[in-house]
């Protein structure tokens, strides 16, 4: 049978893993070296939720983080001719071939995040502090800050700003209220060639029977009316709103969790989080141009006007309230939570060359609660179905949205961050 470097470690890992996604966990066995990584994704995540940024402000935000990190290191292992690697933003022809690694790492997440967001500037300042300690060379340090100040320009002007918004509409199958940063419509893709093939197709007819049975559906498993605790439970586990690390966040806790059991050394560590990363932020323009076109009314509207939507299977309830107990504050068709999840849980399953890999998580608004899960597969699906359990989408935009995500998934890992000469992939798993 063949064999890869990837698969021994995988089959390694399916016997000693038992993680959490909090990167702290006492006995972890990450490489020294990828301690960088680690740093600055957590620091990436308290930016997130000390700012309150959005799910698209988030996901770009870790995107240009990882980027940078995984140039800064490329950059230099390339010129020592050690593994010679495509870059995903920042050549690396003049990168010090005695640079260190992770000073280099360190510094140029610190200028995307202090660039980005200067109103922290002092937590970062900090870190890069602890980051040199030791006598880091100066070099490293110069070219990871010239590959973070790359990463913001060649990322300005991407599609981010300046915010949009899209007026509600009372006609039967629109969403009511007005919502904002639909200008991530146009967001530039980091990794797919093109945004376009992933926008969704469209929602079921509000006439046919798979509308009726869809909102059939989400009538019975997200109604409030109906106690069912373990629903609730699941639904709160992933809602991640404002103020927490955002759904991406929650699955850079995962691969954080899962990185340091798989004793990554730091350019692999830092190609993982940029393809996933990567994969995170181009499901973006997909799902706020799918949003802005349809602009679909939440099941809570469509519930309780569907004696509006002309279907002949379907009972208006006027007083039907979802689990959630908010309807959503953007267009239902498709779910955002579920299109994360899918590229996700593509992009760590095909790394890996495994899906069936445990893993803990704790997630910012799971009241402290410690789920298990047996895939990458699993956790995925759970985070979709939770939005119909909390009654603020139909099943069909959580089906569609999981499998454009997996779309999005394999095609960054089939194309980019890959060596430049010999094998590139182990069947779909990228080497």
């Amino acid at each position: 049978m063949r064999t890869s470097a990837r698969l021994c470690m995988a089959s390694a890992m399916l016997s000693v893993l038992f993680l959490t996604s909090h990167a702290t966990v006492a006995g972890h066995h990450s490489a020294p070296d990828s301690e960088p990584v680690r740093a600055w994704n957590q620091l990436a995540l308290q930016t997130v939720r000390t700012l309150r940024l959005s799910d698209a402000q988030a996901a770009r935000l870790y995107a240009m983080v990882n980027v940078a990190m995984y140039d800064a290191v490329n950059g230099i292992v390339s010129r020592r001719g050690n593994d010679d690697r495509r870059p995903a933003l920042v050549p690396g022809e003049h990168a010090p071939a005695h640079g260190d690694l992770e000073i280099a790492a360190a510094a140029a997440a610190h200028a995307v995040l202090a660039g980005e967001y200067p109103s922290l500037i002092d937590l970062y300042n900090q870190q890069l502090q602890e980051d040199r300690r030791g006598g880091r060379g100066s070099a490293g340090q110069e070219w990871g800050a010239w590959v973070g100040a790359q990463v913001r320009a060649l990322r300005a002007n991407d599609g981010s700003t300046p915010v949009e918004t899209q007026p509600g509409s009372t006609a039967p199958g629109h969403f009511r209220a007005s919502w904002s940063g639909v200008q991530f419509r146009n967001l530039r893709p980091f990794g797919v060639q093109n945004s376009t093939p992933y926008f969704g197709a469209g929602h079921p007819p509000l006439d046919s029977y798979r509308y009726a049975a869809a909102f059939a559906e989400v009538k019975l498993l997200g109604n409030a009316a109906i106690p069912d605790d373990t629903a609730l439970a699941t639904y709160n586990f992933w809602s991640l709103g404002a103020g927490t690390s955002q759904p991406p966040g929650a699955w850079i806790q995962v691969a954080l969790a899962v990185a340091e059991r798989s004793s990554l050394r730091l350019p692999d560590m830092t190609r993982l989080f940029a393809l996933l990363s990567m994969a995170l932020s181009d499901t973006v323009a997909p799902t706020v141009m799918t949003k802005y076109q349809f602009h679909f009314w939440r099941p809570a509207t469509a519930i309780q006007e569907a004696d509006t939507d002309g279907n002949m299977f379907t009972d208006a309830d006027p007083s039907w309230a979802p689990r959630a107990g908010g309807i959503g504050t953007s267009p239902e068709y498709w779910s955002g939570h579920s299109i994360f999840s899918g590229a996700a849980a593509g992009v760590l399953a095909a790394f890996y060359c495994a899906d069936d890999i445990p893993f803990e998580l704790s997630t910012d608004s799971g009241a402290g609660e410690v789920r298990r899960y047996a895939r990458f597969s699993d956790a995925a699906t759970e985070a979709g179905l939770s939005r119909v359990l909390g009654g603020i989408h139909f099943q069909f935009s959580n089906i569609e949205a999981l499998a454009k995500g997996r779309a999005i998934a394999a095609e960054i890992v089939a194309n980019k961050l890959l060596k430049r000469r010999g094998q590139t992939h182990f069947g779909q798993c990228p080497l």
